[in-house]
């Protein structure tokens, strides 16, 4: 007998919760083609709108869900378009809907397993948190209100947005998230704050001003151009490997991998050291914010140690 989303939502507007038992039922009604289709997707976000009472089994299974539909259900695999974005927070803000902790975690998820992705989802992350923090109140927190203040969960979150795969920068931590965490530390500098903070705020700076990564995901464009080479099983891929072959499969494979091997070892350390020194304009955009109110709190203190020490290497 197939599964009735229709007829399970009423019973959770009823107030009956999601059991386990429940999950179990709705993993055999989803998984069994091995793909999530949009109308699955949505009937999942209808039913964790209808819930009252759930257990921790859903939440796994809809975090799992969800992201394999956004993130691997359109061509190519990996990819997050701007369409699959708006999507996604259409459903999480419907009816003017407050964000969950099991909304962000979502999108948490997303931007770490994605390949690559628009910013509107880390805008949108980091913009929940934000607000969190400042206000006291928010998907992060439980109980009184507490402004102006970072917790563990916080920090944990920020770790895993700012250094994420999918989004500005491929795992370093661009212009906007720079700004966003410096602001965090100026709202919440003389607050009781997660041990964690500081070491958080002193990695992602340094990251931002220091830091060389050579990977840049494809385009998605791109991306679905190799989707479609590596799917061509006619003259072209052949062909393509008969000409590697000629040459010997030996020094076919070499030259693949490791194509002027020397050359390319010296170009990276030559940038690995470069991207190590302080620009001109990264310089001049931390002094701008060390200067913004005439002296120097803790946090920055550790964090022009830390740029000093690493460019003493």
């Amino acid at each position: 007998m197939s599964f009735s989303y229709s007829g399970f939502e009423a019973r959770l507007k009823d107030g009956a919760p999601i059991s386990a038992d429940d999950v179990l039922a709705l993993r055999r009604a989803v998984w069994p083609d091995g793909a999530v289709s949009e109308a699955e997707a949505s009937a999942l976000f209808d039913l964790n709108r209808a819930a009252k009472d759930v257990g921790p089994e859903w939440r796994v299974f809809f975090i799992e869900a969800i992201t394999e539909y956004v993130v691997n259900q359109r061509a190519p695999r990996g990819y997050v378009d701007e369409a699959a974005a708006r999507w996604l927070i259409g459903e999480i803000e419907q009816d003017g809907a407050a964000a969950t902790p099991t909304d962000v975690e979502l999108v948490v998820k997303i931007l770490e397993t994605a390949l690559n992705g628009p910013e509107t989802l880390k805008r949108w992350a980091l913009g929940r948190i934000e607000a969190a923090v400042l206000t006291g109140e928010g998907p992060t927190r439980d109980g009184a209100p507490r402004p102006n203040v970072i917790d563990e969960a916080e920090v944990a979150l920020l770790r895993r947005i700012v250094f994420a795969a999918g989004g500005e920068g491929a795992c370093t931590v661009g212009a906007d998230e720079a700004e966003l965490l410096w602001r965090l530390k100026d709202a919440c500098l003389d607050s009781d704050n997660a041990p964690g903070w500081k070491t958080l705020f002193v990695q992602a700076l340094g990251n931002h001003l220091m830091a060389y990564n050579s990977y840049r995901p494809l385009a998605r464009e791109e991306a679905a151009r190799l989707d479609a080479f590596i799917g061509d099983h006619h003259s072209s891929v052949l062909g393509f490997f008969a000409r590697m072959g000629r040459a010997g499969p030996a020094a076919g494979v070499r030259d693949l991998l490791h194509p002027d091997r020397e050359t390319s070892a010296a170009a990276h350390d030559e940038a690995v050291r470069a991207a190590g020194a302080v620009t001109g304009s990264e310089q001049a955009w931390l002094d701008a914010h060390l200067d913004a109110d005439h002296k120097r709190d803790s946090y920055e203190e550790a964090l022009l140690a830390f740029i000093a020490e690493e460019q003493g290497r």
